[in-house]
């Protein structure tokens, strides 16, 4: 399993083409990057590969990894997430975080009143959503007015949630 010294930049999406290149689905805020971190590791830091882009390809991008030369072999990493080393990333602002750091991040609202712990962060295109488990399953959109405070020092996140809808919407009559 991954620790806090290694940052999932990627993904194996499957062989591309005959001659060993892999389809490669980059994590990275600049998806060309993924390339210029040095050596990136398997999550269970087994496995080492330099990575060279050849291609952009729908979703990603073609890219020979170094010590695979057939397509069985890179057929065989489908699946395979990519582990950069933390101290290669660059360093963010105070207000920008690493997905990585906010995993297990214990939340509580304006009151201190726990709401859980973040399990996941989703984006799907509007913005990055919080996961947070507790008493039951909260999603929180990832905005200053929602979650004003991240203090990693802490392990803390102070968030306030939208009030519930006590009138939902009415159903619509077919």
């Amino acid at each position: 399993m991954a620790g806090a010294d290694k940052v999932c930049v990627g993904a194996i999406a499957g062989a591309f083409g005959v001659r060993g290149e892999v389809r490669l689905k980059s994590f990275c805020a600049e998806p060309g990057d993924i390339a210029s971190y040095g050596a990136l590791s398997t999550e269970d830091g087994a496995r080492q590969y330099i990575v060279t882009l050849t291609r952009p390809v729908t979703g990603g991008f073609g890219a020979r990894l170094s010590g695979v030369a057939t397509r069985e072999q890179a057929e065989a990493l489908k699946g395979t997430t990519l582990w950069a080393p933390r101290d290669a990333l660059p360093s963010l602002p105070d207000d920008e975080f690493y997905h990585t750091d906010l995993i297990g991040l214990e939340v509580v609202d304006t009151g201190g009143a726990t709401l859980g712990r973040v399990r996941a962060i989703y984006d799907h295109g509007a913005g990055d959503i919080l996961e947070v488990v507790g008493k039951g399953l909260i999603l929180l959109p990832f905005t200053r007015a929602v979650v004003p405070t991240v203090d990693l020092a802490a392990g803390r996140i102070v968030a306030d949630p939208p009030a519930e809808d006590s009138d939902p919407a009415p159903a619509f009559d077919e």
